[in-house]
């Protein structure tokens, strides 16, 4: 059997550096610190102390005026500290030197393909990793449609991109969805194998071997009634919007999508999100498992 050529980026993680001083005489904290690092800049000083990178005694302390006295440990830490996030439409729910794992709202883009930048998943996150050191980067691992909330990850440099992407079907242990579709399927549970093409209005449709690329789903209904089912996905191909053309295809598409045959909107969005995402740590090796909740409103449509 052939080997895999191309080899785990694994990077050898190095100790966190630290400098520590014991304080000779009463002081307070910040003239302290401006003495003890006189090679550095009092900005520089000031933001170790802001970012928690300065303890005393063995506790982090940001405060300029902190009371020093005799025998008092002060140490410093160059460890990278991370930088707090908060965005109402999007979570990390990890962060590592290879990878960030997000949980995206519907209506926020994953990535803009237009000149002008938009406020996207990727803009909000490459101001986040810039705050640390302004030569940081992320890269584009896969994409969400605009309406499709759930989870999704980049990478924190070219090395992992590069990995990932050309082990992605080994690499992506499991990654399933949810949605609300219309109508109930013949089936309770299947495989739907088609081929898709895009046309010049930008719309995804299933066409034949030659004109197309294989998209493989597996579906079950988790729950149905008379008009609409709650279906859970498992994908092994992840063709451009190959869910909801596969629905559309088999006559149940999913609710709040006009585009691609929808005639309901319940909740007044897309009703599709990527519930689950586990794959192998590019760097460890261990695999990672991420799992977000059914939304709420994904459970309305479908009560008896």
């Amino acid at each position: 059997m052939r080997k895999n050529t191309i080899r785990p980026p694994h990077q050898k993680k190095e100790e966190a550096k630290s400098r520590k001083s014991i304080v000779k005489e009463n002081n307070t904290l910040l003239p302290y610190l401006l003495e003890w690092l006189n090679r550095q800049s009092k900005t520089s000083v000031k933001g170790l102390l802001s970012r928690g990178q300065v303890w005393v005694n063995g506790t982090p302390s940001t405060h300029f005026n902190t009371p020093l006295s005799p025998g008092d440990e002060v140490s410093i830490s160059y460890k990278k500290v991370p930088v707090p996030f908060n965005h109402p439409q999007l979570k990390i729910v990890w962060e590592d030197d290879e990878l960030i794992v997000v949980d995206k709202k519907e209506g926020l883009l994953s990535v803009s393909d237009s000149p002008s930048q938009e406020r996207t998943a990727y803009f909000l996150l490459s101001q986040h990793v810039k705050k640390t050191d302004p030569r940081n980067k992320i890269f584009i691992l896969h994409r969400l449609d605009k309406g499709t909330s759930g989870l999704m990850m980049f990478a924190r440099n070219r090395n992992i991109q590069e990995y990932l992407r050309a082990n992605w079907h080994k690499m992506i242990t499991r990654r399933s969805y949810v949605a609300v579709i219309e109508g109930v399927p013949e089936k309770n549970e299947d495989t739907i194998v088609t081929y898709l093409a895009e046309n010049s209005r930008m719309k995804v449709y299933c066409t034949d071997p030659q004109h197309g690329k294989q998209a493989v789903s597996h579906y079950r209904v988790l729950k149905s009634n008379a008009t609409c089912s709650l279906i859970e996905l498992e994908l092994e191909t992840g063709r451009k919007n190959q869910i909801r053309a596969q629905m559309e295809y088999i006559g149940h598409p999913v609710a709040g999508d006009p585009k691609y045959g929808a005639q309901t909107d319940p909740a007044g969005r897309l009703m599709l999100h990527a519930r689950r995402l586990f794959f192998i740590h590019p760097a460890t090796g261990e695999e990672m498992r991420f799992e977000t909740p059914v939304p709420k409103q994904f459970n309305e449509p479908v009560k008896d």
